[in-house]
């Protein structure tokens, strides 16, 4: 196999397609795979988790979108704390946390693609299909970005047909004015109906992240400075608006007990309205929508790894910064990404409301210090340029960055203890392996 040692990757993205790639990696994973697991918990409110959520995304949005202006490269998170902070240790830990999530959403949606496909192939082990689903999806990102922007245009055109589709049957069957929107599971007060939802929206957000790794494919975005905030602005918005009416109609077509049971709670809200045919479509279309998310995580992945290896002094081997001569694509990180994703799955296996968790909460370790990142540049880096700058501020500090570090911190906060016990786990096992691989100068 040819490759090349030093770093090129090829430049082919523009507005139109890092737009999509964001919508792709948006909207994929939760709406086809955790939205039942939302319902069980805030009831038919589920819809006001989705709004809180959406809240938080853009605020989170507006950050990155400023700080991958002033450095449009892959790694953004990486790039961002090491500047920050000066401290090439914690910008590691930050990278990798950034690397573990990508890799552990990838997985965690691979198993909600399988409970769709279980429908058709009731026989086959969702473990298998999964992993199945990760080794196809690492082959389209070892093919080219080109290639596999153009296919996650395709996929993410036909996901949206699906969500439109559940929309348009609950106003159309005028179920949406038939249904209460304010019932929980369990009725106490309005204090603990807050507190549901707040809880709820910890996981409504695995619904949502995954936006901020459009700058992971900085180095194939042509004008990236320009480009990535435009994107990220633009896919936020749009997939919020399409998450709030999904949301809305999913309980207005069958209510929250329905979906809370169903492995492909999609597909069964549009049953009582299509039957048999209304739940094969979603439930192809959700076979679509999922996998699409899975290629968009492994790539960024891929790419996160190779911008760290850009470093000269990164704990990461130089070999997996290698570029296949012909694909121009980081083929060694692509193979490594793929056998943690294996790893990852058969170690949760397939328990995907633990693996949505660990995954929410180390993104929200991140998206805190990816706050403090932006606010503390913008005392410490003062003229350097920003094509794009976060609006609201005092003096020099961001108001709306500080919100979203409050925000963040509230609905870490929510997520059960269980996770956050294999959440902590996870980090102080990443934090050991780059303290090793730093002290021995091997890979680990």
């Amino acid at each position: 196999m040819s490759y090349k040692s030093h770093k090129q990757l090829k430049r082919t993205i523009g507005l139109f397609q890092a737009v999509f790639f964001g919508i792709g990696l948006i909207l994929g994973a939760g709406i086809y795979s955790i939205v039942g697991d939302v319902a069980a918990i805030a009831g038919n409110a589920m819809w006001m988790s989705f709004v809180l959520a959406a809240v938080l995304a853009l605020i989170t949005g507006l950050s990155y979108a400023e700080l991958s202006s002033m450095y449009p490269k892959s790694a953004g998170e990486y790039l961002f704390v090491k500047s920050a902070f000066e401290n090439d240790f914690l910008a590691s830990l930050v990278g990798c946390i950034v690397i573990f999530v990508a890799i552990s959403s990838a997985s965690t949606v691979a198993v909600g693609f399988a409970g769709y496909l279980s429908i058709f192939l009731p026989h086959i082990s969702e473990i298998i299909i999964a992993i199945t689903l990760i080794a196809l999806m690492s082959f389209v990102s070892f093919c080219g970005i080109s290639e596999s922007a153009y296919l996650n245009i395709v996929l993410t055109v036909i996901e949206l047909f699906g969500l439109l589709f559940v929309v348009g049957i609950a106003f159309f069957s005028g179920s949406i004015t038939n249904i209460n929107y304010f019932e929980f599971p369990v009725a106490v007060n309005f204090y603990s109906n807050i507190i549901l939802v707040i809880s709820a929206t910890s996981l409504v957000f695995f619904a949502y992240f995954g936006f901020e790794y459009i700058i992971n494919i900085a180095d194939e975005i042509i004008n990236p400075s320009k480009v990535i905030p435009r994107a990220l602005i633009i896919s936020i918005i749009i997939t919020t608006m399409i998450y709030i009416l999904v949301s809305i109609s999913s309980i207005a077509l069958v209510g929250w007990k329905a979906l809370s049971l169903s492995n492909a709670p999609l597909a069964k809200a549009v049953e009582k309205s299509t039957g048999s045919m209304g739940i094969g479509l979603l439930s192809i279309i959700g076979l679509f929508a999922t996998s699409n998310t899975v290629m968009m995580m492994l790539i960024s992945s891929s790419r996160i790894i190779y911008g760290i290896t850009e470093n000269k002094k990164s704990f990461l081997a130089h070999l997996l910064s290698r570029v296949h001569q012909k694909k121009r694509t980081p083929w060694i990180a692509i193979l490594f990404v793929m056998f943690i994703a294996f790893l990852i799955i058969f170690t949760f296996k397939g328990n995907l409301s633990l693996m949505a968790g660990i995954s929410v909460f180390g993104i929200f370790i991140i998206y805190i210090i990816v706050h403090i990142s932006l606010i503390i540049l913008r005392y410490k880096k003062t003229d350097m340029r920003r094509p794009f700058r976060m609006p609201l501020q005092i003096g020099k500090f961001p108001i709306l960055a500080g919100l979203g570090i409050c925000i963040s911190s509230i609905l870490m906060l929510q997520v059960n203890f269980e996770t956050i016990r294999n959440g902590i786990i996870v980090i102080a096992l990443i934090f050991f392996s780059i303290s090793m691989a730093k002290l021995t100068k091997k890979v680990w």
